[in-house]
């Protein structure tokens, strides 16, 4: 059976397939932490994998291409890809909230902050005192003494809820399924980051501390970033090693998470 079906199926069910943002993850997860550059063979090898026709990584290079966000470069017979320095700059804060470590201890001191938005509305947000943001219009830090249960239940919306849920589906499949090839392993790992990227960027993040009791995942970053460690071994090994259509990619930065 394969390792990555329960993984690849959900993929293709969450609706049309957007390419062009699954291009985009290769890049962040694989691809930039070895030398930034890729070829056409090893995306559609990667992509492939995963239920994703070469005609439709071609189309999206060629729209992402357009849009500014990647170079291409001949080398002989084989085209190689790397983000354009628009694209990097794009995609450079998305990366750090993707890959941002767990917290290593509960929080101690909390912080209320409150910035009024351009209609003159004013959004609160309770966060550890050490991620409050900078420039916020009003800030309070100090204890905090209580939280009740439905305080946590507002925290999470129902959409928020359904995607955790799928990515501790996904987490569940990967720890009963082991991965057998170092190619499985790199398509297990651009699954994972594909859909935590999504959570990352579409919903504001709830600390493990406020998380609900009944959540799907009480502390998605460090489930995650257990999960990524365990493909790692795997996924590093198949960007090391040269394939048909292009070099192995550039020795690996230090490790994410």
């Amino acid at each position: 059976m394969d390792p990555l079906v329960a993984q690849i199926t959900a993929l293709h069910n969450q609706g049309r397939l957007r390419v062009w943002s699954m291009v985009i993850t290769v890049f962040g997860d694989l691809v930039q932490h070895r030398g930034g550059q890729i070829s056409t063979a090893q995306l559609g090898s990667i992509l492939g994998r995963v239920g994703v026709e070469k005609g439709a990584v071609r189309t999206a290079l060629s729209r992402l291409g357009r849009d500014g966000w990647v170079t291409s470069e001949r080398q002989g017979r084989t085209s190689l890809y790397r983000l354009s320095e628009q694209g990097q700059a794009r995609f450079a804060p998305a990366t750090t909230r993707i890959y941002a470590p767990p917290r290593d201890a509960p929080v101690t001191r909390w912080a209320i902050a409150l910035k009024i938005g351009a209609s003159a509305r004013q959004e609160a947000i309770l966060i550890p005192a050490d991620e409050a943001p900078e420039g916020a219009d009003c800030l309070v830090v100090g204890d905090l003494t209580a939280i009740s249960d439905a305080y946590r239940a507002s925290l999470l919306s129902e959409d928020h809820r359904a995607a955790l849920s799928a990515l501790g589906d996904d987490i569940a499949a990967l720890d009963a399924n082991r991965v057998a090839t170092p190619l499985d392993g790199a398509a297990a790992r651009v699954l994972l980051i594909h859909r935590w990227r999504r959570i990352v960027l579409r919903f504001p993040e709830v600390p493990s501390d406020l998380m609900p009791r009944d959540a799907p995942l009480t502390d998605p970053r460090r489930s995650v970033a257990r999960a990524y460690s365990a493909l790692s071994a795997a996924a590093e090994a198949w960007m090391g090693k040269a394939t048909t259509g292009g070099p192995g990619l550039a020795d690996p930065l230090p490790s994410r998470f």
